[in-house]
Order: structure tokens, then C-alpha cells, then sequence
């Protein structure tokens, strides 16, 4: 049988994960500092006897969009907008360090600073960050964090760690980044802005637009595969009233 139909094959199967791609992306429009997923496709011809005729549709992983997303004032205290090519550090589910840009921070019921998620955010020293009860929060432009009790000064209860990686890091399933030497130190010059939150830099409508040149490109590779099975079995026929 002809080899059009593994190309044609592999060629759907590649479309449907960027399809994939993009609907993930799509989803998380609105989920604060999310980097864009991309995905892209390399031409593998095949080798064999002959000419080569045929080409692959491979995946090729090309990491995300590192691109900063729009910033827009939140007035909530415990928001923060990472400046810059900088990241928050988080304690992920695994106990390991992870990185995200997601500033949409909150206090849980043992008044411990944590992500949107639940996960605690680390401090510059590596340790998490307790608030009293009660105090009000004022997270300065280092990621310094003040708390203010009712008639007692403010009070510095810890810094957020932010870290500047020199490489791309790695999204992991859970969705947090990370580094692949590990931890990163901690970067002074790295910068917040407070009552601030960094959107996603998801573009809705090229999203849109690339789902449905998938979705197109998609039929195109099932009519070449429906096509060969046609030029098969009239062969077939050739065949058998000889």
C-alpha cells in the first residue's frame, strides 16, 4: 500500500496536537501571567529505496512565548505584577522550588502568604512568608512585605524570591516553570509592582485563527488518506479482473 497514507497519518496526528495547543492556550486567556504554549512542525523526509517522495510532519517542541503580558492595577494589596524577564518562587506540590508569574497572591487560614492555587510562596531566605492576623499588607516595588497591626508600626515579615533565569526555563505539567539546574538564586534587582496584576499574553484571536487553519489543514489530510484507499481498492480491482 502506499506510503501516503503513515505521511497523511502522521500529518493528522501532529494537527491535532497543535489543535490541542492552541485550545490550551485559549482557555488560559484569562489566567493572570500565563506564557503562551507554542508548538511547531519540522519537514522529515523519507529515506528508502527510490526517490524521496514522501515527508513527515513532525512535532518539534519550541518551549513558550516569553513575551510580557499586559498590566493592569488591580488596588488589591496582595496582587503583584513581576517586572521584567523575573519570576516568583513557589513551593510546588512536590515539596521542589518552582517559578510562575502569577502574582494573584492571598493569606490562608494560618495567615501564610500562598498562591491563587494554595501553594506557598517563597521568601528570599527560601522559607515561607507569615502574616499576622489581622495586619494589613504592603508589598514594596523589591517584593518586601510590611505588615501594619492596628496601632503598631509596620513591621517587615519578609521578601518575596524572585529570580532572573539566564536560559529559557521548562513548563512542567502542573503548570510552574522551572530551571533545569535546579534552583535559581536570588536576584536584588528584580522588581514588583504592587496592587498589580500581569495578564496572560495569549492573543484570542490569532488563537482562533490558528484553530481553524488546523482544523482545515486536518480535513485536507483525511481527503488524502480517503484518496488513497480509493486509488487502493480501484487497483485492487485492476488486479483481480486480470
Amino acid at each position: 500500500m502506499d506510503r501516503l497514507i503513515y505521511i497523511a497519518a502522521a500529518g493528522a496526528q501532529a494537527l491535532l496536537s497543535r489543535q490541542d495547543v492552541l485550545a490550551g492556550n485559549l482557555a488560559n486567556v484569562s489566567t493572570p501571567g500565563f506564557r503562551a504554549e507554542l508548538q511547531a512542525l519540522r519537514a522529515v523526509p523519507v529515506r528508502g529505496d527510490g526517490a524521496s517522495t514522501r515527508v513527515y510532519a513532525l512535532e518539534t517542541t519550541v518551549g513558550y512565548d516569553a513575551r510580557p503580558g499586559p498590566v493592569a492595577s488591580t488596588g488589591r494589596a496582595l496582587d503583584v505584577a513581576v517586572q521584567g524577564n523575573s519570576w516568583l518562587a513557589v513551593q510546588s506540590l512536590d515539596g521542589s522550588e518552582a517559578y510562575t508569574r502569577n502574582g494573584a497572591l492571598q493569606l490562608d487560614a494560618q495567615g501564610q502568604l500562598v498562591t491563587a492555587s494554595g501553594l506557598p510562596v517563597a521568601g528570599s531566605g527560601g522559607g515561607p512568608i507569615t502574616v499576622p492576623a489581622n495586619a494589613s499588607v504592603d508589598i514594596a516595588a523589591d517584593g518586601s512585605i510590611a505588615a501594619t497591626v492596628a496601632g503598631q508600626r509596620p513591621q517587615v515579615v519578609g521578601r518575596l524570591k524572585l529570580v532572573t533565569p539566564e536560559a529559557p526555563l521548562e513548563r512542567g505539567a502542573d503548570g510552574l516553570f522551572r530551571a533545569a539546574d535546579g534552583e535559581l538564586d536570588v536576584d536584588p534587582q528584580a522588581r514588583v509592582q504592587g496592587a498589580a496584576l500581569e495578564g496572560s499574553n495569549v492573543s484570542p484571536i490569532e488563537s482562533m485563527i490558528g484553530m481553524i487553519a488546523a482544523a482545515r489543514q486536518f480535513e485536507q489530510q483525511i481527503k488524502a488518506l480517503q484518496g488513497a484507499e480509493q486509488r487502493d481498492q480501484s487497483a485492487a480491482k485492476l488486479l483481480s479482473a486480470t
